[in-house]
C-alpha cells in the first residue's frame, strides 16, 4: 500500500480540483462482504469550526463535498467533542470514555517525537471492531504515545497505521517523514530548515487510505482517516490556494509562535479546508469504486473548534463558530460544539437534520452495535436508533472536565449548561474553586447570561453530576479535584 501511495506523488503542479462533488466511478462487480456487519469510516478532523463548512452557514469557503454528504445524510446542529484540543479528543473518542474517566486529559509532550502514551491495557474501538471480524486503519495523525510506546497505534488495536505520530510534527504538511506502523518513513526533498516543500504528507496518507479502501474487500473494514487539516501551519496545496488568490482583503502573516509564514493568509486558511473537503470527496469516490458505498457509514466531525487566531488564522473574518462563545482549549461552545454528519446509503435518511445532541464520546458504543460487538463499557451512548431511525437516546449528561487552559468544567444536562473556569490558579494560590456560571442554551446558546443566581437546585444538581463522574488524575490533575474535596 504504501509503495503505490508513495507513487501517487508528483513535485509537480496539480491540476485544479473542480469545485463541486466529485463525479463516481462505479465497479464492474461489487465484492463480497457481510451485509449485515457494515464498513465504518471515521473522517476526524483537526481544529475545524462549528461555522467553516457550507451546511452550517460558511459562506466565503467552498466546501461542495462535505455539503454534499450532509445532504445524503444527517446533519447534528448540537454534536460535541469530548475535550477542546488534540490529544484528549482523541482518547474520549477511542475509549468512548468522558474527560474525567478516559486516560489521556490534556496535550503532553514526548521527546524527542510524540505525546504522552496511552497506558498498557488500554481497550478502544479498535480493538472492539477487529473481535467482530475487521480490518482496522488509522491513517493521519496519532498524537496518543510514540512508536513502541504502550500507546503505539498498533497495540492499540490497529492493523494499519499510516501518518504522523507525533501532532507536534503534523504542524508541517511536508515533514521529513511520516510512520508506517514501526517504519519510519522518509520523505526526500522536504526540509524545514531551508523550507524545501517537495512531497506533500496529505496526498501520501489520502492515497493510503484509498488503497486500504480499495483493498479491504474480504471482511468489513473500519477506516478512522485522522487528518490533519485544516490546522496550522499555513500550506495548502498551490492548486487549492489559487481558487482563493485575490478574493479576500489580506495582511500578510511574517510568521512567529512556531507557525510559517503567508502572504494571504486569508486565502491560505479558506484553501485548507476547501482542500479537506476534496479529501471527502475522494473517499466517498474511492468507496464507489471499490463496491462498498452502499453497505458504509461515514461519520464526519472535528476534535475541537477551530483555533484562536495565531498563524495568520482569521476565524473573526470566517465566522467559524457561527457566533458561539470560546475556540480551542475551551469548553464554552465554541471549543467544544463541532459539525457532525453521518451518511450511509439507504440506511440513514438523507437530507435530515437532528437537534439532538451527542458526542464523538458516543461512536465506540454506536460503532460496537452496528458491528454485532458485545456491549462494553463506555460513557457514551448508543445513537443508531437517532441515525437509522430518529429516535433520540436517554441521556442524563455530558461532561468536560479539562485541566487545560487554566482548568475548566463544564457539564450539560439537557438545555442546561454548567460552567466554571480558572480552576488551575486558584488550587495553586488557595483560593476557593471559582464560581459556577449557568446557562441556558435552548434560549441563548452564545453563553452571555450567567443565570446561575436563579436557578440555585439547577446548580446544585448538575455540580453534584460533576463531583460523581471526577475520577482523580495523577497524570493530569485539574485544579484541586485530584486533592481533597472542597
Amino acid at each position: 500500500m504504501l509503495l503505490s501511495a508513495l507513487a501517487l506523488v508528483s513535485c509537480a503542479a496539480a491540476p485544479d480540483v473542480p469545485a463541486a462533488p466529485r463525479e463516481i466511478t462505479r465497479p464492474a462487480q461489487a465484492p463480497t462482504q457481510d451485509p449485515a456487519k457494515p464498513n465504518i469510516v471515521l473522517i476526524f478532523v483537526d481544529d475545524l469550526g462549528y461555522g467553516e463548512l457550507g451546511c452550517y452557514g460558511q459562506t466565503k469557503i467552498d466546501t461542495p463535498n462535505i455539503d454534499a454528504l450532509a445532504r445524503d445524510g444527517l446533519r447534528f446542529t448540537q454534536f460535541y467533542t469530548a475535550a477542546p484540543v488534540c490529544a484528549p479528543a482523541r482518547s474520549a473518542l477511542f475509549t468512548g470514555q468522558h474527560l474525567g474517566h478516559t486516560p489521556n486529559r490534556d496535550n503532553s509532550e514526548v521527546e524527542p517525537e510524540g505525546q504522552g502514551p496511552l497506558p498498557a491495557g488500554t481497550r478502544t474501538v479498535a480493538h472492539d471492531l477487529k473481535s467482530a471480524g475487521y480490518t482496522t486503519a488509522c491513517i493521519g495523525k496519532w498524537g496518543l504515545g510514540f512508536v513502541g510506546s504502550t500507546g503505539d497505534p498498533n497495540l492499540m488495536g490497529f492493523d494499519l497505521f499510516f501518518g504522523y505520530n507525533c501532532q507536534r510534527q503534523a504542524h508541517n504538511y511536508y515533514p521529513t517523514h511520516l510512520w508506517r506502523n514501526a517504519e519510519r518513513i522518509a520523505l526526500e526533498g522536504n526540509n524545514p530548515k531551508t523550507r524545501a516543500e517537495a512531497i506533500y504528507a496529505g496526498d501520501l496518507m489520502l492515497a493510503a487510505a484509498k488503497d486500504f479502501i480499495a483493498s479491504s474487500h474480504a471482511k468489513p473494514f473500519f477506516l478512522a482517516y485522522t487528518t490533519p487539516l485544516p490546522h496550522l501551519a499555513l500550506q495548502p496545496p498551490a492548486f487549492n490556494l489559487r481558487r482563493y488568490q485575490g478574493l479576500f482583503d489580506e495582511n500578510p502573516y511574517v510568521g512567529g509562535k512556531g507557525y510559517l509564514p503567508h502572504e494571504s493568509p486569508r486565502a491560505a486558511y479558506a484553501a485548507m479546508i476547501t482542500r479537506l473537503d476534496d479529501e471527502v470527496g475522494e473517499i466517498r469516490a474511492a468507496l464507489e469504486k471499490a463496491g462498498v458505498a452502499e453497505n458504509t457509514m461515514i461519520v464526519f466531525t472535528s476534535d475541537n473548534g477551530p483555533t484562536h487566531d495565531v498563524g495568520g488564522v482569521d476565524t473573526g473574518y470566517f465566522n467559524s463558530t457561527a457566533g458561539l462563545r470560546g475556540r480551542k482549549g475551551s469548553v464554552w461552545e465554541g471549543g467544544i460544539r463541532v459539525p457532525g454528519i453521518a451518511c450511509w446509503p439507504g440506511r440513514i435518511p438523507a437530507g435530515k437534520t437532528t437537534d439532538v445532541p451527542a458526542w464523538s464520546v458516543d461512536l465506540r458504543a454506536t460503532f460496537d452495535t452496528l458491528a454485532g460487538v458485545t456491549a462494553t463499557a463506555s460513557d457514551g451512548c448508543d445513537i443508531s436508533p437517532l441515525l437509522l431511525e430518529g429516535r433520540a437516546p436517554t441521556r442524563e449528561f455530558f461532561y468536560w472536565p479539562f485541566p487545560g487552559y487554566g482548568g475548566q468544567e463544564a457539564v450539560r444536562e439537557g438545555h442546561w449548561k454548567l460552567v466554571r473556569v480558572g480552576m488551575n490558579a486558584a488550587a495553586k494560590n488557595g483560593a476557593p474553586r471559582p464560581a459556577w456560571q449557568l446557562y441556558d442554551l435552548a434560549n441563548e446558546p452564545k453563553e452571555t447570561r450567567d443565570v446561575s443566581a436563579s436557578h440555585p437546585s439547577v446548580v446544585a444538581r448538575l455540580a453534584a453530576m460533576a463531583a460523581r463522574e471526577y475520577i482523580p488524575s495523577e497524570r493530569y490533575p485539574l485544579g484541586d479535584l485530584d486533592r481533597t474535596a472542597q
